[in-house]
């Protein structure tokens, strides 16, 4: 899965550079349906991957083998489809077709915040009225099925076991991570209907973008903390992964702690880059 998902931003690279370079054989068409199918396909998968977090991949964890001088590898898959069953997974492909649509609808309002053009306004905002219903609709089922599923839950003990509507328990249980939720649910969808409403405001990015992150962080934490198994298996639920169990040693720890302290110059870095592209 997260193989295909490298694949198509490779796709998105390539065709970045390539659509408009002189003599190129395969035209500006393919390249812009490469970017098509890379803006589709790259969050409708990277939904999906995330849906495993919840409802778990098909792999086991066997840490005697690192013993093993010829294959020191301590998980592998247990299906010939090396975790690509994840698509068959109704809960996955919801959460994978409703970060398309999101997608899609980010898209539009930075378009229509960054690029002064009446006309693409008004074409922007017919598309985004329908994917704006297509999200909605996405979006009850994938809260439905998230507050009403069985979740991974861990013991006192360390042992993984089945807890039915775990992942509702982990909103009330945490109600900083629900706040997050549902503020930035609150602002998707603020940024989403004042751009729709008023034919004057531009800034919608600026209100779903930070929504958007404060969404998709409190997944996360719904996911992990809580004594939640953040990467579950179905094949054997004790090779599920957990922040315990999964933890390095004092000095791997120790040293990931120095390099996070270098995430502000990476955040100012992405910044610098938006700004030189924006100004053209």
């Amino acid at each position: 899965m997260w193989v295909l998902i490298l694949i198509t931003f490779v796709l998105q690279a390539v065709s970045y550079e390539f659509q408009n370079k002189v003599g190129n054989l395969l035209g500006n068409t393919t390249f812009r349906i490469f970017l098509t199918l890379n803006g589709c396909l790259a969050p409708l998968l990277v939904g999906t991957a995330v849906g495993t977090f919840f409802t778990g991949s098909s792999f086991i964890v066997d840490k005697a083998a690192a013993g093993d001088r010829l294959a020191p590898v301590i998980s592998r898959w247990t299906g010939s489809m090396h975790g690509l069953e994840a698509v068959t997974v109704p809960f996955n492909l919801e959460l994978g077709i409703m970060l398309m649509f999101l997608t899609m609808m980010l898209g539009a309002l930075y378009l229509i915040n960054n690029v002064d053009d009446s006309e693409l306004h008004e074409n922007l905002r017919r598309r985004v009225w329908l994917i704006f219903g297509l999200f909605a609709v996405t979006l009850i089922f994938v809260l439905y099925h998230l507050c009403t599923m069985e979740g991974f839950a861990v013991t006192e003990g360390g042992r993984v076991v089945m807890e039915q509507g775990k992942y509702l328990h982990n909103f009330l249980d945490m109600p900083v991570v629900l706040v997050m939720f549902l503020g930035g649910a609150v602002l998707i969808v603020a940024g989403i209907l004042w751009t729709l409403l008023d034919s004057s405001f531009r800034k919608g990015i600026w209100l779903s973008a930070p929504g958007t992150v404060l969404t998709v962080m409190s997944l996360f934490l719904v996911a992990g903390l809580n004594s939640t198994a953040y990467y579950p298996s179905v094949a054997d639920l004790q090779s599920s992964l957990t922040i315990s169990n999964s933890c390095s040693s004092f000095f791997t720890l120790r040293t990931m702690s120095i390099v996070s302290l270098l995430v502000p110059f990476v955040i100012a870095y992405i910044s610098y880059v938006w700004y030189r592209m924006d100004k053209k």
